[in-house]
């Protein structure tokens, strides 16, 4: 029965996702700008950020909450809207593919409990039909993996809700992320007088460092 179980398991599709969404996050976060002006003195650093567009980027631990009530939401906040038929599609494909793999594993151990068993009380139901004629090794063989591979299946589930979160709040972090092509390093050297104690000036060197 293992030979007709599809080459792509959920396992590596799960992977295969991640590193798209990862290849995604990094091409849509070039889409927005921030500017960071650094100064660097002798004596002191400062750091000035614009904040006028805070406002802007939505924070991302509401988002990772939005994401946790409802998958999809904080996809929707990051207007990134495209990603919810994907995170739908995958919980409800993974759903739906617990459910076969349930109906298959009851069918399955109600052939082989019935097949060893020899009170025939039908504890997990009658035989079906296209598992009359299969031996009891087979039948075990086959329950077994099809438990095993059912509780595999919920794991993943709820790898794949958790990824949902993920997702969402990993991109509310970089969609602030200044990534364009306009990033510059300007580093300067000039000089400035300081006054002494003695009310005389002293020349110093200053050391300026401008990143865009």
């Amino acid at each position: 029965m293992n030979e007709y179980w599809p080459y792509l398991t959920p396992s590596k599709f799960i992977s295969i996702l991640v590193f798209f969404l990862f290849l995604t996050h990094v091409a849509e976060a070039q889409n927005f700008h921030l500017r960071h002006n650094y100064s660097f003195t002798s004596s002191a650093y400062s750091v000035k950020q614009d904040t006028s567009l805070k406002s802007e980027f939505p924070d991302p631990k509401s988002v990772m909450r939005q994401s946790l009530i409802i998958p999809g939401w904080g996809q929707i906040t990051n207007k990134q809207a495209w990603k919810v038929p994907i995170v739908y599609g995958l919980l409800g494909g993974l759903t739906y593919y617990s459910v076969y793999l349930t109906k298959q594993y009851h069918d399955y151990r109600a052939a082989y409990y019935n097949l060893v068993d020899i009170s025939g009380d039908l504890r997990f139901g009658p035989t079906p039909g296209y598992l009359v004629n299969q031996s009891a090794s087979s039948l075990q063989s086959n329950r077994n993996f099809l438990r095993n591979r059912r509780d595999f299946i919920y794991v993943t589930i709820g790898l794949a809700y958790m990824l949902n979160v993920v997702d969402a709040y990993v991109y509310a972090h970089f969609r602030s992320f200044d990534v364009s092509d306009d990033l510059s390093v300007r580093p300067g050297v000039g000089s400035e007088h300081l006054l002494a104690s003695n009310m005389t000036t002293i020349p110093v060197i200053r050391l300026k460092l401008s990143i865009k």
